[in-house]
């Protein structure tokens, strides 16, 4: 049975309340223009104020629904006409949406008061705030990076790195160049070249107890001051240092997408690695370690004193270009969550449907996971682990950071063991995450004697759920960064 307008009750009424008023007003106002009424007119013949009709057709109000019987009766039409969704015309299209736009976030972030949009506006005027509306919001969707963007642009980048057996020579050049001219002898970076290389830049270096905590350094661009943290001593005081060169020496722009900032910060990474370990002398160091049967991510370390992330990374970057071994890298956190990870060797790492690996639980029985029950912390772990496509070896550490505890493990197919110390080790293990279930189930007399005894409360970092800060730098709260220098710029 049809509903008349007469027979409509509060429950009706109740189920158009996601009606937007602002279409219901347009309506109104439409149909009383096209009979010829004015406002005066209409708010006589309903028995209100024509500036409550008048709020009502902005749609600053809601009318209650004997109202709109009423104002339906006076224009000829049903109500139902004046609830349907869609306006009657283009113009009011226009002006709908760009009201409902200067009600929300975005308007409200560039400072723009919503304004009565007047008849005499033209409509392309209309339809060019709407335009430039619509880039902004694009553009921000392309910064906010959910998780799967996320993993999205790592799986990017990760094949890229892959085609470069991750080697980027122009950034082993632009590593050279500033070498030199900071005259810089070879070897192991010190902290005084470090210092030397800000000053070539423009920049003097000021420890500060303040830093805004949503960063790791600020750069004063108008006065040539550079501002790091004074926990920065507690570590390598280099790295801090050149990673915050890194950009100004790349020529890095405010990035677009979040796409564009993990290039960016990748970039950062590699150009601060190849600074503190310089491509023209670890050559021969790396090629001497493979003569000699005794490569060594520890000994890398330990020659140029950096992390042993550091060392890790910069092997990646030299292994199968200059000692033609490919390799693989992972960076594990001790959840089990891998956040880093590289290969060229054919390994076959756990991905998602994506073909992302960043994100995935690594296997409990690779070097990876392995190495965090091992009670000797000094040594490194070594390891064969025999998979679904073959035997690799994995050389492993674990390292302390503010966000827990991380392996960084490097490792080979088994026909290049010969060349690394440590392959003597008597680990080994057996995976086979990437082709079969492996560890991702419990063994079945555990999960038969406790699946529905058990309760767990996740502890999921909220990062895997959540979208990324928007902004063009992720995470970054530009006010505090702007206090900050204002705070501390020179008088």
């Amino acid at each position: 049975m049809t509903t008349t307008p007469e027979a409509r009750t509060d429950d009706d009424a109740r189920e158009d309340e996601d009606v937007d008023v602002l279409t219901i007003g347009r309506r109104v106002r439409q149909l009383r223009v096209a009979r010829g009424m004015t406002l005066e007119e209409l708010a006589a013949a309903v028995g209100r104020a024509p500036s409550q009709l008048s709020m009502i057709e902005t749609g600053k109000r809601e009318a209650k629904l004997t109202l709109l019987r009423a104002i339906a009766r006076a224009l000829g039409t049903s109500l139902d006409a004046l609830l349907e969704a869609e306006p009657l015309d283009e113009r009011s299209t226009l002006e709908i949406t760009l009201e409902r736009a200067m009600k929300g976030q975005t308007f409200q972030s560039l400072g723009i008061e919503p304004f009565r949009i007047a008849k005499a506006v033209p409509t392309p005027v209309l339809e060019a705030m709407l335009a430039l509306h619509a880039e902004i919001e694009r553009l921000n969707d392309e910064r906010a990076a959910t998780p799967e963007e996320a993993r999205r642009a790592n799986l990017a980048l990760r094949k890229l790195m892959r085609t470069q057996d991750n080697y980027f020579p122009d950034l082993e050049e632009r590593a050279r160049e500033i070498l030199t001219a900071v005259e810089h002898p070879g070897g192991p970076l010190t902290q005084r070249t470090a210092s030397d290389i800000a000053a070539y830049l423009g920049f003097t270096l000021h420890y500060v107890s303040d830093l805004p905590q949503t960063t790791r350094s600020v750069a004063d661009l108008r006065n040539g001051r550079l501002y790091l943290s004074t926990d920065s001593g507690k570590g390598d005081s280099r790295t801090p240092v050149l990673q915050a060169l890194a950009a100004r020496i790349l020529g890095h722009t405010e990035p677009k997408s979040y796409a564009q900032f993990l290039r960016q910060r990748v970039e950062t990474n590699y150009l601060t690695g190849a600074l503190l370990i310089p491509e023209d002398h670890v050559v021969r160091y790396l090629q001497d370690a493979k003569q000699r049967r005794a490569i060594s991510i520890e000994d890398l370390r330990d020659r140029y004193a950096v992390s042993y992330e550091t060392a890790a990374h910069r092997f990646t970057n030299m292994s199968t270009r200059h000692l033609d071994l490919p390799v693989h890298f992972l960076k594990v956190h001790e959840s089990g969550t891998i956040t880093k990870a590289y290969e060229n060797d054919d390994v076959n790492f756990p991905t998602d449907r994506l073909g992302a690996i960043e994100g995935q639980r690594c296997c409990r029985r690779w070097t990876s996971r392995v190495v965090f029950d091992e009670d000797d912390k000094f040594n490194p772990y070594f390891q064969y682990t025999d998979t679904g496509n073959g035997t690799y070896w994995c050389t492993a550490r674990v390292e302390q950071s503010s966000e827990g505890a991380h392996s960084v493990s490097v490792g080979v197919r088994f026909d290049d063991t010969k060349w690394f110390i440590g392959r003597d080790t008597p680990n080994r293990g057996v995976s086979r995450h990437a082709v079969e279930t492996c560890c991702r189930q419990a063994p079945p007399e555990l999960e038969n004697a406790w699946r529905d005894q058990s309760w767990p409360n996740v502890r999921t970092p909220r990062t895997l759920l959540a979208t990324l800060p928007t902004g063009a730098f992720p995470g970054v709260d530009t006010t505090d960064v702007y206090e900050f220098l204002e705070d501390h710029a020179p008088a």
